[in-house]
């Protein structure tokens, strides 16, 4: 069974969110300030985190910055800000979905379950694809670039994945958010765009002049094809 960590300084919303997670099958622990959700994390080994922002003690953007220095564990944000500015950022910070307040907690349990669906995309053991220097073993979601290890999120992984198997085809933001099952994201196109600098970020030596991930402007993203 997989477990959940509810992170909300309201009960209520915790109750709510509690009540749906337990019908559709999860383990459900909960936490109402920042930094008992940062022990939470620890001392469970939660598989998914949903995670509020306005939090006391410690911010959710501040809890999603320090949880992934460490960990990629899925964040699902449950928020009230419902800003673009504030979607991006804790999109950039590796959350792996943003869900805004007030919220159809069917719609949650749904988004919960297309990330984790991320994570346990089956896969062949002989699957490992080769774009360039980087290569990917799917079944175990890691990522060398040259000599270095590349620590990505699911979603960033599923992301990188989709473009590495076709080097050189370019991919619209719309294309990319099916590749990752992006009824999750909605039709939210530009967490795609936050993603992408994620990746760039961790596998680019200069995320200001990428190798990899090139941008075809208006069109949206390609890998690098090394023969052409």
């Amino acid at each position: 069974m997989k477990t959940i960590l509810v992170v909300d300084d309201e009960p209520k919303i915790v109750e709510l969110a509690r009540d749906y997670l337990e019908h559709a099958g999860f383990a459900v622990v909960s936490a109402f300030d920042g930094s008992e959700a940062l022990t939470r994390a620890r001392t469970d080994a939660p598989d998914l985190i949903v995670l509020d922002l306005g939090l006391p003690k410690l911010d959710g953007l501040d809890v999603a910055r320090a949880l992934r220095r460490d960990s990629n564990v899925p964040i699902v944000i449950l928020s009230g800000r419902s800003d673009e500015s504030d979607k991006l950022v804790g999109l950039e910070l590796g959350a792996d979905d943003y869900v805004t307040k007030p919220f159809s907690p069917k719609e949650l349990v749904a988004r919960v379950r297309a990330v984790l669906r991320r994570m346990e995309r089956p896969a062949p053991a002989s699957d490992i694809i080769r774009a360039s220097d980087v290569t990917l073993d799917v079944p175990r979601m890691r990522v060398r670039a040259g000599e270095r290890d590349v620590e990505l999120t699911a979603t960033e992984f599923q992301l990188l994945a989709a473009l590495a198997r076709e080097p050189g085809r370019v991919f619209t933001r719309s294309q990319l958010l099916d590749a990752v099952h992006g009824v999750a994201f909605e039709s939210y196109e530009r967490a795609i765009d936050a993603h992408v600098k994620n990746i760039r970020r961790k596998l680019e030596r200069d995320p200001r002049e990428p190798q990899y991930l090139q941008t075809v402007h208006g069109v949206g993203y390609r890998f690098r094809d090394d023969d052409r």
